[in-house]
């Protein structure tokens, strides 16, 4: 893994959390993006090389608005990038640890992602991201 990509927060209004951070992070959002396949919509920030992902569900009973009823706002998940990311669930699958799906697909922000299962890492729903290439 090379580095933290992101912290995703999984937010019930996106435009009144996109003022929010606005504010607590004095810099605008700068992309938003509707990923049909995970029923989200996203809006990020940039603040250095750290970057935040609000998750908003366009669906009542999608992944985020499920976890919102269950858990309320707040962080949902931690993104970390990689340089290839199959190799990378390769090598954590041999280290014991079990993904939702094992085929990285389409995310956000021209990324591939796959997600761990939580209960594989202490609680945490981990991301990993890979840049596509042209």
């Amino acid at each position: 893994m090379k580095a933290i990509e992101h912290i995703g927060i999984a937010v019930s209004d996106l435009e009144q959390s996109i003022a929010l951070y606005t504010a607590l992070l004095n810099t605008p959002c700068y992309k938003t993006e509707e990923v049909d396949s995970e029923q989200v919509t996203t809006a990020f920030f940039q603040k250095g090389d750290q970057k935040i992902e609000l998750l908003a569900s366009t669906n009542p009973e999608g992944t985020i608005a499920k976890f919102i009823e269950k858990k309320g706002q707040g962080i949902h998940h931690i993104a970390f990038a990689v340089t290839d990311i199959k190799a990378e669930v390769q090598r954590l699958k041999a280290e014991g640890f079990v993904f939702v799906s094992e085929e990285p697909k389409r995310g956000a922000d021209n990324k591939w992602v796959v997600f761990m299962h939580p209960k594989s890492a202490g609680g945490v729903l981990v991301e990993l991201c890979q840049e596509i290439m042209p």
